[in-house]
């Protein structure tokens, strides 16, 4: 896990940050409230924040999903690129965690754009599905428990429009995907995943060096 481009050395990151970023107070505010938290480093980095806002505007986005939570950061990113009546379907389990971003929510303006479900996301995500709401969504981030990505990449995969795109968070996992010697349980399910979406003749696909690696299925 990764909150800065692993791939990138540190001047070279300063660079872009300077050169790239437009930041608002309130994303630099969560970012430094998120940094006192042991488990910061699941926060995405801030230039992928901004790279998912420029994807759901340059798709005109309004129907989102978005599984894990975390602090916020990411929901907040997308949710200021939506229009005024743009929506996010939230997924997450951590009330602590969510209480956060839902400050962070308020104090954009945008809570009302985003709907916070407290349950598993397999449960969340079935729902929608059972609710005949597949082929209805323009964009979905995942960034959540890395066993269950292949679940939650075809439940979204089915909520998605013609056209949507899936963005899928870590799946460079700091290099190790490429080192066979690592076979944990989270390392393992990232190649899974890594290749199975090479082989899913339903998308089109790229695989981006940004932030902890951010993999784009475009579903055709």
């Amino acid at each position: 896990m990764s909150n800065f481009t692993f791939t990138l050395p540190a001047e070279l990151q300063t660079y872009i940050h300077a050169h790239s970023l437009r930041d608002s107070d309130l994303l630099r505010e969560l970012r430094d409230v998120t940094a006192k938290d042991p488990m910061s480093r699941m926060q995405i980095s801030p230039e992928q924040g901004q790279f998912m806002a420029l994807l759901v505007r340059l798709m005109n986005a309004k129907r989102c999903i978005e599984v894990g939570v975390f602090t916020g950061y990411s929901s907040l990113s997308v949710a200021l690129a939506l229009p005024e009546d743009g929506r996010i379907v939230a997924c997450d389990v951590s009330e602590e965690w969510t209480s956060v971003g839902k400050r962070f929510w308020e104090k954009a303006g945008i809570a009302h754009k985003i709907d916070l479900k407290l349950a598993p996301a397999t449960e969340t995500l079935d729902k929608l599905l059972a609710d005949g709401q597949a082929g209805t969504y323009d964009f979905a981030f995942i960034d959540a428990d890395k066993t269950n990505y292949l679940n939650y990449y075809e439940r979204c995969l089915k909520l998605m429009r013609k056209g949507g795109l899936i963005a899928i968070d870590n799946t460079l996992w700091s290099g190790s995907v490429a080192d066979p010697a690592n076979t944990t349980p989270d390392t393992v399910a990232i190649r899974q995943l890594n290749d199975a979406l090479h082989r899913d003749e339903r998308i089109h696909l790229s695989l981006l060096p940004i932030g902890d690696g951010l993999t784009l299925a475009l579903k055709k």
